[in-house]
């Protein structure tokens, strides 16, 4: 490899390592934030929220790296430019193509990485942040056993404890039924513990009350009591899974959907080959984002104005190349003899990087020549 097609490949990566971590930082704070207040809130340990995180990373990655390879190709394209740096090669003799060449093996490089994302990582992933949501829905006392807060686990049911001691038992009880139409039950007991019985979870309730008010007559009917089983089985629907979701199967499965297959995800057989298909556009459209805003930016030449229009263009080039993708991308789920339409975009961005290196080899294609005047 050339010192040149290295130096600049050098810059690339740097700069592209640094949009990467900025970018996964952002996406991945925001993610954060959701699963803390709906973790935390639930009475999950610091632990389950950092397990659930890095779970969720992956698919964060997925979305950054596109953007930060675009973006590192735009920032050192533009920089070059403005030092002069790319003028200078070119006047040694270096054609739009062979200064592409090295943006062309960043690319390929971004390729790999989101080939090993959406093959492996993200499905891998998924499935499993999937298994520990389903978990963590069945752990009744994690939702419940939380202190000094009002928490609703269903709709028109309220739960408070004032405070849990070290034996596990449960201190000032206050639980409150709205869900009947005729009658509102609310319950206060001054200790209670959580005893499983076979399959189900019986709150027992120690010197307590029973507040039993009927709508239609506001009468209000009390009941003490000494011990008081309460059911609270009831009070967390937890969502069984039917089977695996298209996202968690591997890429020959989805490119392969058998009845089974198609039965378990409950999708289409075009569904399942578009995803597959998608998953290998998705790495190609890493390559086609690098390249696009290197040869978008190297058709303005040098100015001393900057190439802010150039810039501006390869963002409108890039939103235009990500709807060809949903348009790909939707016909390919209408039909199975359709696949072919998840590659729309990268066969369209890689035309669209040729006519643009073509058009920088030759500046003056589409500006009008002057005719000579010819002398009287």
């Amino acid at each position: 490899m050339a010192k040149f097609d290295r130096y600049l490949l050098s810059q690339l990566m740097v700069m592209f390592g640094f949009f990467s971590l900025v970018l996964v930082l952002i996406y991945w704070i925001n993610r954060a934030v959701v699963l803390f207040d709906q973790l935390i809130a639930d009475g999950q340990s610091a632990g389950v929220f950092l397990e659930f995180t890095a779970l969720s990373l992956p698919s964060v990655i997925r979305l950054a790296l596109p953007l930060a390879a675009f973006a590192a190709s735009v920032y050192v394209t533009n920089r070059m430019t403005t030092e002069s740096e790319l003028v200078v090669v070119q006047a040694t003799g270096y054609s739009a193509f062979r200064l592409a060449r090295p943006v062309f093996y960043f690319g390929i490089i971004v390729a790999i990485l989101m080939s090993v994302l959406m093959h492996y990582l993200v499905p891998l992933s998924s499935a499993r942040l999937e298994e520990r949501q389903a978990d963590i829905s069945r752990n009744i006392t994690a939702r419940l056993l939380t202190e000094g807060q009002f928490i609703e686990p269903v709709k028109g049911i309220t739960f408070y404890i004032r405070d849990i001691t070290t034996a596990g038992e449960l201190q000032d009880i206050f639980l409150s039924d709205t869900r009947s139409d005729d009658e509102q039950v609310t319950y206060t007991a001054t200790r209670a513990f959580l005893v499983n019985d076979t399959d189900e979870t019986q709150l027992v309730m120690i010197e307590g009350l029973v507040q039993v008010i009927d709508t239609d007559t506001q009468r209000l009917t009390t009941t003490a009591f000494d011990d008081f089983a309460y059911n609270i089985g009831s009070l967390i629907t937890t969502s069984e899974s039917s089977g695996r979701r298209d996202a968690h199967l591997s890429t020959w499965e989805l490119l392969n959907p058998t009845p089974e297959i198609i039965a378990e995800t409950r999708r289409s057989a075009a569904r399942l080959i578009a995803r597959g298909h998608d998953r290998f556009s998705q790495s190609l459209l890493g390559t086609v984002a690098a390249m696009l805003g290197f040869a978008t930016l190297l058709v303005g030449g040098f100015s001393r104005f900057g190439v802010w229009r150039q810039i501006i263009a390869a963002i409108f080039l890039i939103v235009v190349v990500k709807a060809m993708e949903t348009a790909g991308l939707n016909a390919a789920r209408s039909s199975e003899n359709l696949w072919f339409a998840t590659y729309l975009p990268a066969v369209a961005g890689f035309a669209i990087i040729w006519f643009l290196l073509f058009w920088a080899t030759r500046p003056h294609l589409f500006k009008r020549r002057h005719k000579p005047e010819v002398a009287q």
